[in-house]
């Protein structure tokens, strides 16, 4: 299972940063949200964005104490909060901005798509944050090309 984005959807609400902030944080603090609404340059357009669970996270192979790992059987990459020694290798890694630093804590931290109900998906009132199957996501990102990354990537790097 995946997160399927349809950036067409979202109206640039931000329930999904809210709700997903109030899940794992038990509090509103959308800074602390392990999914965020970048708006694009043309008026009214949104992209709803995280972590991408890279084939090969760049994430995990910065981190020096192993503390983020593949699940075998889940495909999720996660971060160990309990092994993380808060050096940001990690958030200085990933190629895309979706690994984030907790202050607070002192560790790293990224979308766990809580646990396999993100929460993020279940209160999106358009429906453009999905949880569908892998085969699925795939078949619709190819139908949308490359544009969908390029699209993204610009707005990461605020071009």
């Amino acid at each position: 299972m995946q997160l399927y984005i349809d950036s067409t959807k979202c109206t640039g609400c931000r329930i999904c940063e809210v709700f997903c902030s109030f899940k794992h944080e038990s509090a509103i603090q959308p800074a602390k949200s392990r999914i965020t609404v970048l708006t694009d340059t043309e008026p009214s357009r949104f992209i709803p964005f995280t972590c991408v669970q890279c084939a090969r996270p760049a994430c995990a192979e910065a981190c020096p104490v192993d503390a983020i790992t593949r699940d075998a059987e889940s495909g999720l990459v996660s971060v160990n909060a309990n092994e993380c020694i808060g050096c940001r290798m990690c958030v200085q890694a990933c190629p895309f901005g979706a690994m984030a630093y907790d202050r607070d804590r002192g560790v790293a931290y990224k979308c766990d798509l809580c646990d396999g109900d993100p929460e993020c998906a279940r209160m999106c009132p358009t429906g453009a944050i999905q949880f569908l199957r892998e085969e699925i996501t795939i078949a619709r990102r190819r139908k949308e090309g490359p544009t969908r990354l390029k699209r993204a990537a610009h707005l990461i790097e605020g071009e």
